[in-house]
């Protein structure tokens, strides 16, 4: 046995104290039988104290010098080993070592016992080790985390994978003192579980591998604004983790999404967006197709009263004279006859607005264009991007804009389509009598 070794090592290292029941015999004048039993919990309460007294020593002295020294400098990373209390956890292992090293002399007359406490000692400090080996993990990752390179990478997922593999190992070590065994005994025993361990940590390494292709890929980092519909997640990242992604919505609720689900799924991140020139702004205005006309001498007399087409309509003035002149005199047809529209002069208008607004970045795209009629008119499309990417402000332009071209439409004899409603309905029964009303008025006067 692994333990029966340890302890014929110790035992010849540290010789015996010869603390056997015989001074409760001849001091006591107590049976030898009885003696040999109450010697055994004076024994162990002698090792008790020398573990308080050991992690006193240690707590008190070692680590509050640590702590005090640790605080009195200008670094930051020292302050969260003070945090994760990594200098307490490491106190344990005094007491444990002190123990080992004591146990083969104290218990001389117990040496299955002394083989146990050995054991148990050598697992605790296992367990404090894993367990500080977790917590020093925390602050990697905690500065990482803030760390401008790595400050919008998955770090927290590599983190968790080390902690698996951290939990792992140090499983197969506590399993193999307490049973006797090599670890590589183990580690054969898992190979023939390889199909059971991998149903049972699907998720964790497919979130693990997603993990690295987000990463060497960029595809997400914390802070991007993302949308992914099937999830009904729109809004920025919190966190990226082994096993999920964090979205705060714009609403103020979180979503969470399995890691994995952003390989095998769409979705939409606007750091495109964030990282260009400006934000796009892209609607339609549908206009009724039986509002466009031709222009006359009135309306275009009217046009050239607007700054930001008045060049235009004075260059289509003579452009449409020099054409016309070719033609017969006295040709009056409309068909025959050039001359601008009203959907024209409007179309040059709004794109001239557009180019005139000091927040619309005129470097990128910006164009007023026709869509395919439909149903509902003539869709007129405004393309451009805004200098402001920030939502709320961008909306109040996109909004400025709109509410000045929706509003000058019809000085331009222009009308805006929209589904007629419960009052329109109503209104067509009284249409006639209006029209009666108006003829005997006439008919009066």
């Amino acid at each position: 046995m692994k333990q029966s070794k340890i302890m014929i090592v110790l035992a010849k290292k540290y010789p015996s104290i010869n603390i056997d029941p015989s001074w409760l015999t001849d001091f006591f004048n107590i049976d030898p039988r009885i003696a040999y039993y109450i010697n055994l919990p004076i024994l162990l309460f002698c090792l008790f104290l020398i573990g308080i007294v050991s992690w006193l020593i240690t707590k008190k002295l070692i680590v509050n010098a640590i702590h005090k020294l640790f605080l009195k400098t200008k670094m930051t990373w020292d302050d969260l080993l003070i945090e994760k209390k990594i200098f307490d956890k490491l106190a344990y292992i005094i007491p444990a070592v002190l123990v080992i090293f004591t146990v083969p002399s104290i218990l001389v007359e117990y040496p299955k016992l002394s083989s146990y406490i050995v054991t148990l000692a050598m697992i605790v400090i296992l367990l404090v080790i894993i367990w500080t080996i977790i917590a020093l993990l925390a602050v990697f990752d905690i500065i990482l985390s803030k760390s401008p390179i790595f400050k919008d990478k998955p770090i927290t997922s590599y983190i968790q994978v080390l902690n698996i593999v951290v939990y792992f190992v140090g499983g197969i070590l506590i399993l193999s003192l307490l049973l006797g065994k090599s670890p590589f005994y183990f580690l054969g025993a898992m190979g023939a579980m390889t199909a059971i361990l991998l149903l049972i940590f699907k998720d964790t390494i497919l979130g693990f591998v997603a993990s690295i292709q987000m990463s060497v890929y960029d595809m997400v980092r914390v802070g991007d604004w993302i949308a992914m519909p099937k999830y009904d997640a729109d809004g920025d990242v919190m966190s990226i983790n082994l096993s999920t992604v964090k979205v705060q919505n714009w609403d103020k609720t979180i979503t969470t999404i399995p890691t994995y689900a952003f390989i095998t799924d769409s979705f939409k991140n606007w750091r495109g967006m964030s990282n260009s020139g400006g934000r796009r702004i892209k609607r339609a205005i549908y206009l009724k197709v039986s509002s466009f006309c031709f222009c006359d001498n009135q309306m275009l007399e009217q046009f050239k009263q607007y700054t930001l087409i008045r060049d235009y309509i004075l260059q289509k003035e003579i452009e449409i004279k020099k054409s016309n002149s070719s033609l017969i005199d006295n040709e009056s047809n409309p068909v025959n006859i050039k001359s601008l529209t009203n959907i024209g002069v409007f179309r040059v208008y709004a794109e001239n607005y557009l180019l005139s607004n000091p927040k619309i970045n005129t470097e990128m795209t910006t164009m007023v264009r026709q869509l395919d009629p439909t149903s509902q008119g003539m869709p007129l499309e405004i393309y451009c991007f805004t200098y402001e990417k920030e939502w709320e402000k961008h909306e109040v332009i996109k909004s400025d804009i709109f509410d000045h071209l929706l509003t000058i439409t019809s000085q331009f004899q222009l009308e805006v389509f929209e589904e007629p409603t419960g009052r329109d309905f109503r209104n067509i029964g009284n249409v006639p009598t209006q029209k009666a009303s108006a003829a005997n008025l006439y008919s009066q006067s």
